[in-house]
C-alpha cells in the first residue's frame, strides 16, 4: 500500500490520536519559528556590537586565524587517536586542549595590550603553543608534504593574531613596536637609487644643475683669487658658462624667479663659507650674560668686516627717561631664552619676506628679548643668503650701508648676481 493510504487509513482509523500529532506538530514549528527568530535577532545584535565596529582586516584576520586553529586541531584530533590512543568521549573532550590554551592566552594577551599596552608573558605564551602544537601535528604526518602543512597552519594563525595585535598596538598608542636601522627603503636612499624626500624627477635635475653651476662658480672664483694661469681661468670659466647653459636650458633659470632665488641661496652659501669660523652663535640653554652690551658682538674685534655688512646698532641703544643707559638684562631660565629667541627669528623671517632688514632695536621691542640678545642674533642672522642679498643689494645699486633702517628697494627687472657684482648693462 502506497504511504499516503497508509496515512489516509490511519487518520480513518484513529481520528483523535490524528488531531493529537496535528497539534503537536504545529506546537513544534511554532517554537522552531521562534527559536529561529531569536537566533537570527542574537544574530544580527552580535554583528551590529562585535562585528560592525571592527575594521575589515581585523574581521579577514580573525576568520583566516580561526580556519588555522581548526585544521591544527585536526592534526591534534589525530595525534590524540593514533599516538596517545584516546578514544570515544576521552578523546572529544582532551584533543584540543592545546588550542583551547592558545585561544586563552590570545585573549589575555589583547587584554594586557589594552590595559598595559603590552601583551607580556601571554604574548609569548601563544608563540611557544603555537609551536608546540605544530610540532605534535607533524610527528604524525604520513608524508613529508602532510607535515609541513601541520607545522604551517599553527603558525599561519600566530602570525595573524600577532599582526592583529600590532594594529590594535598602533591604534592604542599610535608607535610601532620597533623602528629597523636596515630596511629597503633606507638601502636604496643609502645607495642613491631613491629619494628620501617626495620631489619629482625634474626637481631633483633642477636642484643638481644649480648646484653644478654654484660649485662651478666657486672653483672659478678661488682660482681668480689663488692668481692661477689663464689656462686654468679660461678652463673653469668655460665649465662654468657650460653648466650656466645648461641650467637655463632644462631648468628654466632665466625666467623662475624661485630657481634664480634658490640658485643665489646656493652661491651666497659657497662664497661666505670662511665666514662660519668667525661667528659666535648664541647658547641657547646658556642664562642671558649680564656684562655691559657694548661687549657682547658676533664677529671678535681683530676681523674687518666690509662696509656692507657693518652693524650700525651701537648707536641705537635704548636709553631711559633720565639718559641714563638701560640696566643690564636680567638672567632669564633656559626655557624662557629659547623662547625669546624662537619669537624673535620669526619675527625676522616675517620681515625678510616683506623685504625689510629689521634693526636689533626694533627685535627687542617687537620680541621683549634684550637689546644685547637681538644685536647678537642680528649679526648673525644677517649673513645669510637672503638678508645679505638684501643689505648687498641696498648697498651696490643705491649706496646704502646696512643701519637696519632700510626696506629693501625693488627694481623693475629681476636681478641676478653672482658674489655681489652688478649686472652688466
Amino acid at each position: 500500500m502506497p504511504p499516503i493510504d497508509q496515512i489516509t487509513a490511519f487518520t480513518s482509523d484513529q481520528p483523535v490520536l490524528t488531531a493529537v500529532i496535528c497539534v503537536l506538530a504545529l506546537a513544534v514549528l511554532a517554537l522552531l519559528c521562534f527559536a529561529l527568530r531569536a537566533a537570527f535577532r542574537a544574530t544580527g545584535r552580535f554583528l551590529r556590537t562585535h562585528v560592525a565596529p571592527r575594521p575589515a582586516e581585523d574581521i579577514l584576520t580573525i576568520v583566516a586565524a580561526s580556519i588555522a586553529t581548526g585544521v591544527s586541531a585536526q592534526g591534534m584530533w589525530r595525534f590524540s587517536g593514533d599516538v596517545l590512543g584516546f578514544d570515544g568521549p576521552l578523546r572529544l573532550l582532551l584533543f584540543a586542549f592545546i588550542e583551547v590554551a592558545v585561544v586563552t592566552s590570545a585573549v589575555r594577551a589583547r587584554r594586557n595590550m589594552r590595559e598595559n599596552f603590552s601583551a607580556g608573558i601571554d604574548g609569548v605564551a601563544v608563540w611557544a603553543l603555537t609551536c608546540l602544537t605544530a610540532v605534535l601535528s607533524s610527528m604524525d604526518a604520513r608524508s613529508p608534504a602532510e607535515a609541513v602543512f601541520r607545522l604551517s597552519a599553527p603558525l599561519v594563525a600566530a602570525w595573524l593574531w600577532e599582526r592583529g595585535m600590532a594594529i590594535e598596538r598602533h591604534r592604542i598608542t599610535g608607535r610601532s613596536r620597533i623602528n629597523w636601522r636596515i630596511t629597503p627603503e633606507r638601502v636604496l636612499v643609502r645607495v642613491g637609487l631613491a629619494e628620501v624626500s617626495d620631489r619629482t624627477a625634474s626637481e631633483v635635475d633642477a636642484h643638481r644643475r644649480l648646484t653644478r653651476v654654484a660649485l662651478a662658480a666657486k672653483r672659478a672664483r678661488a682660482l681668480r683669487a689663488a692668481g692661477a694661469s689663464d689656462r686654468k681661468m679660461r678652463a673653469a670659466l668655460a665649465k662654468l658658462d657650460r653648466a650656466m647653459d645648461q641650467a637655463v636650458e632644462h631648468t628654466g633659470l632665466a625666467a623662475d624667479p624661485a630657481r634664480q632665488e634658490a640658485l643665489l641661496s646656493q652661491i651666497g652659501a659657497l662664497f661666505n663659507t670662511s665666514a662660519l669660523i668667525d661667528l659666535r652663535p648664541p647658547v641657547p640653554w646658556a642664562p642671558e650674560p649680564q656684562g655691559p652690551p657694548a661687549a657682547q658682538g658676533a664677529l671678535p674685534a681683530s676681523t674687518p668686516a666690509p662696509a656692507a655688512l657693518l652693524d650700525d646698532d651701537d648707536d641705537e641703544d635704548i636709553e631711559t627717561a633720565d639718559g641714563a643707559a638701560p640696566d643690564p638684562a636680567p638672567v632669564v631660565d633656559t626655557a624662557q631664552r629659547a623662547a625669546l629667541i624662537r619669537a624673535a627669528r620669526e619675527y625676522w623671517d616675517r620681515q625678510i619676506d616683506r623685504k625689510f632688514v629689521p634693526r636689533a632695536a626694533d627685535i627687542a621691542h617687537e620680541t621683549g628679548i634684550s637689546p644685547a640678545a637681538a644685536r647678537e642674533l642680528r649679526a648673525l642672522w644677517k649673513l645669510e643668503p637672503r638678508a645679505h642679498a638684501l643689505i648687498e643689494t641696498a648697498y651696490r645699486e643705491h649706496g646704502i650701508i646696512d643701519t637696519g633702517t632700510f626696506p629693501a628697494i625693488e627694481t623693475s627687472e629681476r636681478i641676478l648676481t653672482v658674489n655681489g657684482s652688478s649686472p652688466s648693462a
